[in-house]
């Protein structure tokens, strides 16, 4: 048994591959959606096809997931097949607004489903219902693997597979998808695999001194992923992470991963002094049941990080956010046994945009709703 409508999605790339249409690739911007546009793409290169486009939007512009402003800046691409990885389940307007414009669109995600399924054409998601597959809990880019398993077939030789299972573990491990049964298996192959990697923009941070240097297999592992975390979209959409992990000159990938490195050292440091700001403002209120906090000079991208040492150290619900002039965008973070999805659902009529996992999970809302939201959370946390 497969996972649902994946054949299904297999049958259509290697439809359009063999029609010559036009395929768009747009992923998440972290290393899940990375990995997993970057499994597709070879396999679709390997299946004989071309990836007309690949997209990744610019998480502070443009936010995360699929949204408006990117998919009318790759309008001129329409006849096309959309596939949107590790985004897509919780982007009902912008799947409606990319059929209109001639997108088909395939999404396949790993996030939690809402209330209603987009009207894409195929949807591979574990946990949508009807979906009776004996997993649930991969990352977008285990289920990429899977896919590209089907596409390839026999000609998935075992150098791509190994290939391709490096990308799967450092993506299950980044996206803290828990280690059993298949995780597990592309977790121990992946890292396996990984200290012999054929990958120029991986085999790099075995030749730098304070990554090869830094402890053991797993804590290399973590800072490798922290590294390849701290990118985001340029100008031409493309992440930097992506142009790394695709560079096939050792001499290039050395000076993409140095200025990465680079730029993880001053995330770091920003992680920081946001975590004790937003410290201050608990210790103003300490009784309050959920961290709400924002602010216009808070990094959309780090919101995450710093909501999950918040989360880890205060035990409480928490939802930090950029404020931007009209709307925010935020990052949620949960202790265990409770859940921010459903938190979400209950004021929904809230937001503009919401989804992820339980324990992790991010939003879109207009300022106007913010001190509404707040108490609509305090309400259900209060009751929950």
């Amino acid at each position: 048994m497969e996972i649902k409508n994946l054949k299904k999605a297999a049958e259509r790339i290697k439809k359009a591959v063999k029609n010559k249409e036009k395929i768009i690739l747009y992923g998440d911007a972290d290393l899940d959606g990375v990995s997993s546009v970057i499994i597709l793409k070879e396999t679709i290169k390997n299946l004989g096809g071309e990836v007309s486009a690949i997209h990744f939007p610019d998480r502070e512009r443009e936010r995360y997931g699929i949204n408006k402003e990117a998919i009318n800046y790759l309008k001129n691409k329409v006849p096309a097949l959309l596939i949107a990885l590790d985004c897509g389940i919780g982007n009902f307007e912008e799947i409606k607004l990319a059929k209109k414009l001639g997108f088909e669109v395939i999404i396949i995600d790993h996030h939690e489903i809402l209330e209603k399924l987009p009207e894409a054409s195929v949807i591979v998601d574990p946990k949508q219902n009807g979906d009776k597959y004996h997993f649930k809990e991969f990352a977008a880019a285990g289920i990429v693997f899977k896919l590209s398993q089907l596409l390839l077939g026999k000609k998935l030789s075992g150098s791509l597979r190994s290939n391709f299972l490096e990308l799967t573990a450092l993506a299950t491990i980044s996206d803290m998808m828990p280690a059993v049964k298949e995780n597990k298996i592309f977790i121990d192959q992946g890292l396996k695999s990984l200290e012999k990697t054929f990958r120029p923009g991986l085999k790099i941070f075995w030749q730098i001194n304070s990554i090869k240097n830094y402890g053991s297999l797993r804590q290399i592992v973590q800072r490798i992923i922290s590294t390849l975390n701290a990118s985001d979209a340029d100008e031409g959409h493309l992440n930097e992470s992506y142009l790394l992990l695709t560079e096939t000159c050792e001499e290039k990938a050395k000076r993409l991963a140095i200025n990465l490195l680079e730029k993880s050292y001053q995330r770091q440091l920003r992680i920081r002094e946001i975590t004790a700001q937003v410290e201050e403002r608990i210790l103003e209120k300490p009784k309050e049941l959920i961290v709400f906090e924002g602010d216009p000079s808070w990094a959309l991208i780090l919101a995450g990080p710093v909501a999950s040492r918040i989360c880890n150290r205060y035990k409480k619900p928490v939802f930090l956010f950029k404020k931007g002039e009209s709307e925010s965008s935020g990052a949620v973070r949960m202790p265990q046994g409770l859940d921010g999805v459903k938190a979400m659902i209950s004021c929904k009529s809230l937001l503009e945009t919401y989804g992820g996992h339980p324990p992790a999970a991010g939003f879109r809302i207009k300022n106007k709703n913010l001190e509404k939201f707040k108490k609509c959370l305090i309400k259900h946390f209060s009751s929950n």
